[in-house]
């Protein structure tokens, strides 16, 4: 593409709408406008010059703000969506991800589950949108920043008398007195910090420029949060997972590869007792009843010395009782008390019982998180479990049991109880306060003799390795915001053109606040105060 050569001299870029030197309209356009978009100084933006190549289409479609704001609005909504179901991490983790929404939400579960919306931060395509953000925010301030530079650096103190013109502030007239007016607007000016740029007798004041980088500053603070956005999705660099440990249990910490361990020794809940320290608190505790103290979970961490995939070789780190904002810590690793579970059930003891003579055969301990196919117990009886439901929720059309959920709030089990006498074995359905025998009487039973239970913690493993770099994003652009916001580019330019003084002025925002300091700096002189012509 060509350069186009302006009157004045000056060179500039194809696409130029106002010469960047003297202010001159370079296209026909510019000429008929009665005020001229100063918005980016009538410089040639690239998006606005070229539109032929792959490249360029692809350039032009993200230095649109409306696709940025766009990508922003579907992020937000997908954001939005993905809060709606409790995330991967948060559910049970003894069961499919798959099966879990479909049992649990039904078919509305199932889509959540297809979409990605149960692992959405994780997603390809969240992450992808983040990223398209991010394109979105460089192109946009390339197009605009790099040339609104080069019309800002090359402007020059004179400027077109038509630029004059079609500026929002404007005043023209004759005077006679126009060395010691200009002097006397030097002086005041010079008081408000304006920086004064004079020639041949015409002057540019100028103050707040760096206020035009504002915005841009913000993009680049932005785009920095968007890729520490962006590196939680690489493997080590962010952790946030929630670890269901139940007392005596050892497991391995999400996130460490196998190498690092966590017993749960025990967990309790304290509450205050109104009992003690009854002259202070005595009062609130019978008005509000149970007041907890302490959540707390006493661990001990181990490091595994054998190398993953080989059987764990746990050494003792340390131990911790780990409470509220009291997390257990090691390297990047923070281990925080999130929630707890009482009185789980964890296992219920039965007795193969003879209905006729009440004789107990034996004993049976079924673990409701860790089920065995056969339970032997002596002397050819034994008992094989047919199906386990955790939380029974009654029968399906076709007979068969429900369980509303992986949680055993409600067991049922179906035995077969198999005995010298009955070598097929006896079916029997046993739930709680219900025994059903679907093949018919049977001359054993399984009756209930025992019924456990623990306490379970919940724990949230994170780590977090971006932090540093969302908070020097987020340092950025509040610079970015203070500087756009508290700051404005004003100019006023005044020259003499024949016998005649032009004065104009411009500022990105707040012009009544450069109205009132061109008054202030015109007073005593004879230079007229500009019209605000767009009133």
């Amino acid at each position: 593409m060509e350069k186009v050569k302006c009157e004045c001299g000056h060179v500039n870029p194809h696409g130029t709408i106002l010469c960047e030197s003297c202010g001159r309209a370079l296209t026909v356009e510019a000429q008929k406008e009665k005020l001229h978009d100063m918005r980016y100084e009538g410089s040639a933006r690239r998006s606005q010059t070229y539109n032929k190549s792959i490249v360029d289409k692809v350039w032009n479609f993200f230095s649109s703000v409306k696709v940025g704001v766009w990508l922003i609005i579907i992020t937000l909504i997908a954001s939005s969506i993905g809060t709606i179901l409790p995330q991967e991490m948060y559910i049970p983790q003894n069961r499919p991800a798959k099966d879990y929404y479909a049992d649990v939400y039904g078919v509305w579960g199932e889509i959540y589950y297809s979409l990605g919306f149960h692992d959405l931060y994780d997603s390809v395509w969240y992450v992808a949108l983040i990223a398209l953000i991010g394109v979105s925010l460089v192109i946009c301030s390339i197009d605009r920043v790099v040339p609104l530079h080069r019309a800002l650096k090359n402007q020059r103190i004179v400027r077109h008398p038509t630029f004059m013109e079609k500026q929002r502030l404007f005043s023209r007239q004759e005077i006679q007195t126009y060395d010691q007016d200009v002097e006397k607007v030097k002086e005041q000016l010079e008081k408000k910090h304006y920086k004064i740029r004079e020639e041949n007798g015409n002057i540019l004041a100028e103050k707040g420029r760096f206020s035009r980088w504002g915005p841009y500053v913000n993009h680049i603070g932005l785009i920095i949060v968007l890729i520490a956005a962006m590196l939680r999705s690489v493997d080590g660099m962010y952790i946030d997972e929630m670890l269901w440990i139940r007392e005596g249990e050892t497991l391995e910490i999400p996130g460490t590869n196998g190498e690092y361990y966590l017993k749960n020794n025990k967990f309790t809940v304290d509450q205050y007792d109104k009992n003690d320290n009854s002259a202070v608190f005595k009062d609130a505790l019978d008005k509000a009843g149970a007041v907890v103290k302490n959540y707390q979970s006493d661990v001990v961490l181990y490091k595994n010395e054998n190398t993953e995939g080989a059987k764990p070789n746990l050494k003792e780190v340390t131990d911790k009782s780990i409470r509220v904002n009291e997390p257990l810590k090691f390297e990047n690793f923070a281990v925080y008390q999130n929630s707890f579970v009482q009185d789980e059930p964890k296992a219920m003891e039965f007795t193969l019982k003879n209905k006729k003579t009440n004789e107990e055969i034996g004993d049976v301990k079924i673990d409701l998180w860790e089920q065995q196919e056969v339970y032997d117990i002596a002397d050819g009886y034994k008992i094989e479990l047919l199906g386990y439901y955790p939380d029974f929720d009654g029968f399906a059309e076709n007979g068969e049991p429900k369980s509303k959920s992986p949680v055993p709030n409600n067991p049922a089990f179906l035995f077969k109880m198999i005995s010298p006498e009955h070598k097929d074995g006896e079916v029997s359905f046993v739930a709680i306060r219900q025994t059903i025998e679907p093949l018919g009487d049977t001359e054993y039973k399984m009756a209930f003799k025992n019924f456990e239970t623990l306490n379970k913690s919940a724990l949230t493993i994170r780590k977090d390795l971006t932090l540093w770099i969302f908070g020097i994003g987020g340092l950025i652009f509040m610079i970015g915001v203070i500087q756009g916001a508290y700051w404005n580019h004003r100019r006023i330019w005044i020259q003499k053109v024949g016998d005649e003084v032009y004065l104009a002025g411009h500022t990105n925002k707040n012009w009544h606040g450069l109205k009132r300091e061109i008054s202030s700096a015109l007073e005593g002189t004879s230079i007229p105060e500009p019209l605000d012509r767009k009133k």
